[in-house]
């Protein structure tokens, strides 16, 4: 019997998507709706997430315009980009609130490369924890006469094959994150 690599192959697949979803929240020198997503509104007394009462366009390079749905949610979703803390400015008008972006200065830069290694050094710790996982069960399969020798040093080959394919996942998506602040 073969080993089934699809809990591994999830785990990996987890680790990416979360990766390039912290690292859709940094900003570069282009504004990105992505960038507000994490943004919590009260609405009706209970909070939800930003594009879940407006909507969120590009208006220009270094700006966003968040329209809500319900026109009376306009100070609730200034006051939360507000109280956010972003370092963006923040400015109203009847129809809409407006997100400009600074430009990035370059200790700026330097803070959120490292924050970008940061972050790509624990989607690689989450990668490894899935590694181990796989190895165990291997192992366990092994012990309980499931696999056979060859089988689980193949499977363990081909699990570190699909980490190290992993590994060059999350890099690539670290590399380009890099290169965006840089330029």
């Amino acid at each position: 019997m073969a080993y089934d690599f699809s809990k591994l192959k999830t785990g990996i697949s987890h680790a990416e998507a979360w990766l390039t979803n912290e690292l859709a929240g940094l900003r570069t020198g282009r504004a990105s709706p992505a960038f507000l997503d994490a943004i919590t509104v009260e609405v009706y007394g209970s909070m939800m997430k930003l594009p879940q009462v407006a909507s969120v366009t590009v208006e220009g390079p270094r700006s966003l315009f968040v329209a809500p749905w319900d026109k009376s949610q306009l100070k609730p979703i200034e006051k939360a980009i507000t109280v956010a803390d972003l370092g963006v400015g923040v400015g109203s008008d009847d129809t809409g609130v407006r997100v400009s972006f600074p430009e990035l200065t370059t200790e700026r830069r330097t803070q959120l490369i490292k924050l970008v290694k940061a972050k790509l050094e624990e989607a690689r710790i989450s990668m490894k924890g899935e590694r181990t996982k796989a190895m165990e069960e291997i192992e366990r399969d092994m012990k309980n006469d499931e696999l056979s020798e060859d089988e689980g040093r193949r499977a363990k080959e081909d699990a570190q094959k699909l980490i190290d394919a992993g590994n060059k996942q999350l890099e690539a998506i670290a590399e380009k994150k890099e290169r965006e602040l840089a330029s």
